[in-house]
């Protein structure tokens, strides 16, 4: 006898082998990205000084690793408990991370932490915040907006997203041979995170532009200009891909509605990396020169930042 599936089964089973093969397409895009910069990359860790900001691109660079692996863990093996699918997938983007064989008790106390996406996230826009503030001269009312304004934004995403993800129903295909899990409760709620990141990315290029028309023809060295493009150019990623989002997480359903979550993380954080890199071989290159000196710093200086 035939087996019969619905509409709704076939209509998920299609999502998530669609949301499978973005995850091994942004892998193999990562994969090969870090190939490409492998001896750019070792040089900068190998030679350039152990500082914070170094810290921070480790976290920035390597983290991704974490969250596509988790990520294809969940699409490819075949798993048949909607817990460890919950816990799994909270892992990657959203604030409860727990042992899945814990799950049952975990349901009453949960651990809330931030999972990987948001760490990621959060490391990324870090790197342009710190530029940001390097080129207002670590200006101290805007340091103290930054940090209410950060401290705001995450708490409120990790807020909405522990509020979402964890009452969420978790659903497996019906369809055998169909691996991976998606949310077959999706809240509209999931959309506010991105909608403040975009709001985010907005106000740091507009902060960047303002601060670029004040001093355009004071600093007119070759790392400032590029300092400055860099800025925009990740602003304007960050904010059409965190519109995207928002968009895809209102109009889509199934695993559809967070097909591009983690891919804007995933972009963001080799924009960091990569720019990060490129300035500090700039930095190595005009080290002592008028051009690199002609940047008035503080304590938060490019200097400090590109060490």
């Amino acid at each position: 006898m035939e087996t019969k599936y619905s509409t709704d089964d076939i209509v998920a089973a299609m999502s998530l082998q669609f949301f499978a093969y973005v995850y091994v397409s942004i892998t193999t895009f990562w994969a090969y990205d870090y190939a490409c910069s492998f001896h750019e990359e070792w040089r900068f860790l190998l030679v350039s000084q152990w500082t914070k900001v170094k810290g921070l691109y480790i976290v920035t660079r390597y983290v991704p690793f974490l969250l596509l692996a988790t990520n294809l863990y969940l699409s490819f093996i075949p798993n048949e408990n909607p817990g460890k699918c919950r816990v799994l997938d909270n892992i990657c983007s959203g604030t409860r991370m727990v042992h899945p064989f814990m799950d049952s008790r975990a349901k009453d106390n949960p651990l809330s932490l931030p999972g990987f996406g948001i760490v990621s996230a959060v490391c990324s826009e870090g790197f342009f915040v710190l530029r940001l503030c390097a080129l207002w001269n670590n200006n101290r009312i805007l340091l103290a907006a930054m940090v209410v304004t950060v401290l705001t934004f995450v708490g409120a995403s990790i807020g909405i997203t522990f509020a979402t993800t964890v009452p969420a129903v978790y659903a497996t295909s019906a369809i055998p041979g169909i691996t991976g899990c998606y949310q077959s409760s999706t809240s509209f709620r999931l959309f506010v995170p991105f909608l403040l990141l975009s709001v985010f990315e907005l106000g740091l290029m507009i902060l960047t532009l303002i601060r670029a028309i004040q001093s355009w023809r004071i600093n007119s060295s070759h790392l400032y200009i590029v300092l400055v493009k860099h800025n925009i150019f990740y602003y304007t990623c960050g904010f059409l891909l965190s519109v995207v989002n928002v968009f895809t997480s209102l109009l889509l359903h199934y695993a559809y509605h967070a097909i591009l979550h983690d891919f804007q993380f995933i972009i963001l954080a080799i924009l960091a990396t990569r720019m990060h890199r490129q300035l500090w071989q700039m930095k190595l290159q005009t080290h002592g020169s008028d051009a690199f000196m002609q940047i008035p710093m503080s304590d938060v200086s490019l200097d400090n930042l590109l060490q």
